[in-house]
């Protein structure tokens, strides 16, 4: 007898669900659709696109605008015939709305680690300075790439110069 009650609860129970699962949803489609006139979205894109291009050509302006801070030998402190270029910089970084990553350098002499540890001292002095100038911290990174990122290659003064540096990148 138990047997019969399993057996009929199964049975009802595949019917049900083989009912259920075989039929497809209503959906009304007396309803009038609505849509936004055609002018609208384009001139919401049109806007959209207008006011980022600003953003990123002002960028772009900026950038051209900043000079590399070139450093001596082994000292992380601003040189007085940089001090002008600092300036410069913290005045055209200021204005426009982007975040400002420090990239800090060195030339080949020295051990990594110690080379390192330079181009953060001097990432940050030009941090500090843009600051005492104005510019939000908030805004900035600093970044040392050591002596991993030479924009001069020869084993010389001349090119060593080159190498002691600190850029500055904008980035939106």
């Amino acid at each position: 007898m138990l047997n019969k009650y399993i057996f009929g609860s199964a049975l009802a129970a595949a019917i049900i669900f083989t009912g259920c699962s075989s039929k497809s949803p209503e959906v009304d489609t007396s309803a009038k659709k609505t849509e936004a006139p055609a002018t609208t979205s384009a001139s919401s894109t049109t806007a959209t696109t207008t006011a980022a291009a600003p953003t990123v050509d002002a960028i772009s302006e900026a950038q051209s605008k900043i000079q590399t801070v070139l450093f001596d030998f082994d000292k992380f402190n601003i040189r007085a015939d940089m001090q002008a270029i600092v300036d410069g910089n913290a005045k055209v970084a200021g204005g426009v709305d982007a975040k400002i990553k420090l990239e800090g350098n060195a030339d080949e002499r020295g051990t990594d680690e110690y080379n390192y540890a330079l181009g953060l001292k001097r990432a940050n002095s030009v941090k500090a300075a843009y600051a005492a100038k104005g510019v939000a911290e908030a805004r900035m990174s600093t970044v040392s790439f050591g002596e991993g990122n030479p924009v001069c290659k020869e084993s010389n003064e001349e090119c060593w110069q080159k190498n002691r540096r600190v850029d500055t990148k904008l980035e939106k």
